[in-house]
This record gives structure tokens, sequence and C-alpha cells, in this order.
């Protein structure tokens, strides 16, 4: 059982994820951050009514329900790249690309409150997951997007990517819908 996750090394992850891995770490307890993020998400989000989720802060930039799509998209490719290299898979797996999966889904015509919870089942599913995974098999490699990932750095992804995201829509959205 995965209680006392240490921090990837800088050999388990591209040089691309390393704000994800840092802002993963400055949670202290990633294990705890993965379920906490989910009451954040909701307690950001929860409230907004479907115009100001809709919200664009520039016309090249996804709206909010874009973004909380963007999360649910991440957490499935991620968690799914975690089964796949802590189960000692070897194969090679792809990356995405994230621009077409948000224009392809057409977020901003869901509820705001289904992509919520949609994060929120995705994530509590991943959360039991990692719970039960071993030692051994979270420090196990493999290869995603033609790097190699562990899949302790994965986990320190799942929450660094919600991190990242978090931070921008502080930023960027809701301080400008006030």
């Amino acid at each position: 059982m995965t209680h006392n996750l240490t921090p990837p090394t800088k050999e388990e992850y591209a040089p691309f994820y390393s704000d994800y891995i840092q802002r993963a770490i400055s949670r202290n307890d990633v294990i705890a951050a993965l379920a906490q993020q989910v009451d954040e998400i909701r307690a950001a989000l929860g409230n907004l009514s479907d115009q100001q989720a809709r919200f664009k802060f520039g016309p090249l930039e996804w709206s909010i329900k874009e973004v909380l799509g963007h999360l649910i998209d991440g957490e499935r490719v991620f968690s799914y790249r975690l089964l796949r290299i802590s189960r000692n898979d070897q194969t090679p797996l792809p990356g995405f690309e994230q621009e077409d999966y948000v224009r392809e889904a057409g977020f901003d015509n869901s509820a705001l409150d289904d992509l919520i919870s949609e994060f929120e089942f995705l994530r509590r599913a991943n959360i039991l997951a990692i719970k039960n995974m071993s030692d051994e098999s979270v420090s196990r490699l493999g290869t995603a997007s033609g790097v190699t990932v562990s899949a302790r750095a994965l986990i320190y992804m799942l929450v660094g990517h919600v991190e990242h995201h978090m931070a921008s829509l502080h930023e960027n959205y809701l301080a400008k819908l006030k």
C-alpha cells in the first residue's frame, strides 16, 4: 500500500512536467492533495452560472468549462498511463493533443455541475487505485509520449496538473468575473 510517497527524481519524468511535479511537491502530502483538490474545484467553480462558466479571458483561450473538461481529459490520460505502468506494462504509450481533445469534446454544452461531478468520480476512483498500489508498482518505469516516466511521477502529475490549471483559473478567470 502506498502511504509515504516520496517525490520522483528528474529521471522519472520529462522536463516538460517539472512545473507539475514542483506544484505537487508544494502540497507536502500528495496523497491527501488528491482528495482535497476535488473540494477545491467544487468550492472555486460550483457556484458559477452557466454564462460565467463559459467565460474566456481572451479569444484564443479556453472557457472555464473547457479548462475543467481538459482537467477531466488529463485525469483520464494520466491515470491510464499510471495503470499501465504500475502493472508493469512496457508498451510505449502515445501522447495526445490537448487542443484537439478540448475542441472535439464540446465542454461548453455540458452542465458545469456534471463536469465537476465527472472530475470528482474519476479522481475518487484514482484515489482508491493509488491507495492500493504497492511501493514496487509505484516505482515502476514505462514510456509515455516517447519519454521515460514512473508511476510515482504520474501520481504527482495528477496533482500538479490540477494545481497548474487552478492557479490559472483563479488568476485569469475567477478574478475577472468579480
